[in-house]
């Protein structure tokens, strides 16, 4: 199969607890890179420059838009968030299957750059345990918190442009669905087509 690592594209609700399974799915095995998104927002407490995100001021973030830097960026929430291009591109021709935590808007732009990419949509079990987990952080104001469930409501419009759901309600089973829904995309044709050319010319020899 295809040396290439997949790109995988997880968005999903705030709340629906994307970050806990991109932390644990890389605990669990060695072939995943986490793309480290760079933000315009304040570092939350025990969030570390260069580890969860690269905080950049506003005059960096619109540098790196103008230098071409980023594979994506929007704005979510009255700050931007953007892909830095170079390490994912790089992480994926050494082999690594590449994971992106970003917004509905970022996932389908990253989509139409490049068709191959398996996009994963994270979801809690209901509206109201999503509530109760965003209520439950303690980080955010009541404001906020409006804010992202009113967001929330954007997004659920455009979960059917996702190739997979996942329901976030046991922690566990749904890191392994994602395991497994990723390295499945290793036998795709579209993946392998280096093969499908070489088996063709050694056939068309015999």
């Amino acid at each position: 199969m295809s040396d290439q690592g997949i790109l995988a594209v997880v968005s999903g609700f705030s709340g629906a607890g994307k970050g806990t399974l991109m932390k644990e799915l890389l605990r669990r095995y060695d072939n995943y890179a986490l793309s480290i998104s760079a933000t315009t927002r304040s570092p939350r407490e025990g969030e570390v420059h260069g580890r969860e995100y690269f905080f950049v001021t506003e005059e960096e973030f619109d540098r790196m838009v103008r230098e071409e830097e980023l594979l994506e960026y929007a704005r979510y929430v009255k700050h931007s968030y953007g892909t830095p291009k170079s390490y994912v591109l790089e992480q994926l021709q050494a082999g690594k299957d590449v994971i992106l935590e970003i917004e509905i808007q970022g996932a389908l732009k990253v989509k139409e750059e490049f068709p191959d990419t398996l996009l994963l949509f994270v979801s809690a079990p209901d509206a109201a345990e999503l509530r109760r987990r965003l209520t439950g952080r303690g980080s955010e104001s009541g404001e906020v918190i409006r804010e992202r469930l009113a967001r929330a409501k954007e997004e659920a419009e455009g979960m059917d442009r996702y190739d997979y759901l996942l329901i976030n309600d046991d922690l566990d089973a749904c890191v392994e669905e994602m395991h497994r829904i990723i390295q499945a995309q290793h036998a795709r044709m579209s993946n392998n087509r280096r093969f499908v050319e070489r088996i063709r010319a050694e056939l068309a020899e015999c």
